[in-house]
């Protein structure tokens, strides 16, 4: 199990022995009843198996702004890159690059702690440039899974031409609209962040990942800090 994968599956068995005390359900647009922990167990076995897929994402940023994810295997990589910069994780070392006044300037870091999960990085990244991560969606959805007060429904719907399973949350804290596709990436996201109405939505997916995505640009000035200190 992967470094990421375990606190999700953690999330995911405290919603299930929560809901399975409280009983809490709710109702599908079919009418059917679902299990918010069933629904929350799946997305996390999704997400797993997404860290050992090859794949580039394409996303629209609130901001209007793109952004790129991409992973492949064998050795395993994973990029992100958005405007104005890129992270790139490998086995052998983490690169990030920032491009301001037309020039671009890139630091070669040790490899992340889980080399053989470079998307973990990768996520931590995106996040902190404010695309919102399967991984964060789906901590939300655990959280509403627990809270007695929340309605969650779910629908299938095709989104960048892939299958995706979207999940409405209306509750007091905040609703929020979520999907994931079977691959468990993000198909699209809509809802309120530290007070801000975020949307975020998949554009393209493709079952491959160019290998001058995990390149470092061209004419960029590096600074290489790979090496271990000495003890």
């Amino acid at each position: 199990m992967s470094a990421m994968s375990t606190p999700l599956r953690l999330l995911a068995a405290a919603a299930i022995a929560s809901l399975t005390v409280t009983g809490c359900q709710s109702l599908d647009e079919a009418g059917q009843t679902i299990s918010h922990a069933g629904l929350v167990n799946d997305l996390a076995n999704r997400l797993d198996g997404s860290l050992s897929r090859t794949y580039t994402a394409d996303y629209q940023l609130t901001s209007g702004q793109t952004a790129t994810i991409a992973q492949a295997q064998e050795p395993a990589r994973a990029t992100y890159h958005w405007t104005g910069g890129q992270l790139t994780a490998t086995e052998e070392a983490t690169t990030r690059c920032e491009t301001a006044d037309g020039r671009t300037a890139c630091t070669v870091e040790p490899p992340p702690a889980t080399p053989a999960k470079p998307a973990v990085a990768v996520f931590t990244a995106a996040e902190r440039q404010g695309l919102v991560t399967p991984p964060a969606v789906l901590e939300l959805l655990t959280t509403a899974a627990l809270d007695p007060e929340s309605t969650i429904t779910s629908r299938d719907t095709t989104l960048a031409g892939r299958q995706a399973t979207c999940v409405e949350v209306r509750r007091p804290a905040g609703d929020l609209t979520a999907c994931i596709t079977a691959e468990g990436a993000l198909g699209s996201f809509t809802g309120h962040l530290d007070g801000a109405l975020v949307t975020v939505t998949l554009t393209s997916y493709r079952e491959a990942a160019d290998g001058p995505m995990f390149a470092l640009p061209a004419e960029a000035d590096v600074v290489d800090r790979s090496a271990s200190p000495a003890p």
